[in-house]
């Protein structure tokens, strides 16, 4: 099938209280390996590309390879920007036919999160594409930060009400205790502060640095409200241990098909685990299509707008 948005996948998720996996992707096995285990389970997915990885790999690139893939695929894909930074990789990749969109405005203060993000979201909305933004803010030195100066970050819920009625977006990534990063699993969310956000303001909320963060942490999260779980240094850590492996073991190889591949198959294992963990696995037959299948000259539309 082609690439579907991701609004239908997360509006399902947050009526019937499980999570759609959000992982990262910067090269072809890495896409590959998570759309094969999305089908193995029968789940729904979300292929996200960071603007970092966009740099790495090209927008254009990056699009046309993981297009290609939900092409041959069998289960819902979108594909999604991941803490885009600006409007400009928004719209760029709005045309390279990203299916679902993400303004990190965390780094800005409130006015100005609200002004850009209300900006993306006219121009996202004009041709049926989703917006996610950020409320709150998910830190990167989680050696550097205790649980108590975490929480000056964390997302307030009457807060994040007025910005999700300023800004018309569709999904709210907020901070309830993850940190990007983290290499170990020993993070603790604030339950109760999800479920208040959850009580407050009906859209789909989000999860980020949700590797390091304990599974049945995870769980509870899901239970009180979380709809879409982002997933990056997991996969890295598994695809390098076993590209490592593999070169250790054969330290005369030569052919990168073969350490790429043992890195492909660990991320493969480790998208089924969380996927089975967020309880997406045969869910992408039961999505209510809303605005889910996105044609490519709705797509060419935004090569008008000015």
């Amino acid at each position: 099938m082609s690439l579907v948005t991701s609004k239908g996948m997360l509006l399902d998720a947050h009526k019937n209280n499980y999570a759609v996996g959000a992982f990262n992707a910067n090269n072809l096995e890495m896409a590959q390996g998570i759309v094969a285990a999305a089908e193995e389970e029968n789940a729904p997915v979300i292929v996200e590309v960071s603007q970092g990885g966009l740099s790495h790999g090209g927008i254009a690139e990056m699009s046309a390879l993981i297009r290609a893939l939900a092409e041959k695929a069998t289960v819902p894909v979108a594909l999604h920007l991941d803490h885009g930074m600006d409007i400009l990789h928004n719209i760029l990749c709005l045309r390279e036919q990203f299916t679902s969109l993400m303004f990190d405005g965390s780094q800005l203060n409130y006015e100005e999160n609200v002004a850009i993000t209300r900006d993306i979201v006219k121009i996202a909305h004009m041709v049926n594409i989703p917006v996610e933004a950020e409320l709150g803010k998910v830190p990167k030195d989680p050696d550097e930060m205790t649980f108590e100066e975490l929480k000056q970050y964390m997302t307030e819920p009457d807060e994040a009400l007025n910005f999700v009625e300023q800004t018309g977006i569709d999904f709210l990534a907020v901070s309830v205790g993850s940190m990007h990063k983290m290499k170990v699993r020993k993070a603790i969310l604030e339950i109760d502060r999800i479920k208040k956000l959850r009580e407050t303001v009906d859209v789909p909320l989000v999860l980020h640095g949700s590797s390091g963060v304990e599974e049945d942490s995870i769980k509870k999260g899901i239970e009180a409200g979380i709809s879409k779980i982002n997933v990056h240094t997991y996969l890295a850590q598994n695809f390098t241990r076993d590209m490592k492996k593999y070169l250790n073991e054969n330290p005369d190889a030569i052919d990168l098909r073969k350490y790429l591949a043992a890195g492909r198959e660990a991320l493969k294992e480790a998208v089924r685990h969380k996927i089975r963990l967020f309880n997406s696995n045969n869910k992408a037959n039961q999505i209510e299509k809303i605005n889910v299948d996105v044609e490519s000259d709705d797509i060419e539309t935004v090569d008008s707008i000015e």
